[in-house]
């Protein structure tokens, strides 16, 4: 299995809308495109300001190839629709993970 990590730190007064947007469109949309078996929305625990309003939502993947697809045919615009709604209000990294057990 693949999983495609990705974690971001939003503004806090931005926050409750990243939310419903996530949850409403952006996940929904990432798991249309068929490259995806399921998903897992969660927040990151931590005690500064900037943890509290930190998540990560990963992605799994069978295979590296359903990952390549989904990098060549789907990232771009999704991440672009998403830097346009947000913008400077989140900071973001993603990261490909296989399973070794």
């Amino acid at each position: 299995m693949v999983i495609y990590s990705v974690t971001v730190s939003i503004d806090e007064e931005a926050k409750q809308p990243w939310l419903e947007y996530m949850q409403q469109h952006h996940i929904p949309d990432v798991m249309a495109s068929g490259c995806f078996t399921g998903f897992r929305f969660t927040r990151v625990i931590g005690t500064s300001e900037e943890r509290e309003n930190s998540f990560n939502i990963q992605y799994y993947a069978n295979s590296m190839k359903d990952m390549h697809r989904y990098q060549a045919h789907y990232a771009q615009a999704l991440q672009k629709e998403h830097a346009e709604r947000f913008g400077s209000k989140t900071v973001g990294f993603r990261t490909i993970l296989e399973d070794v057990v």
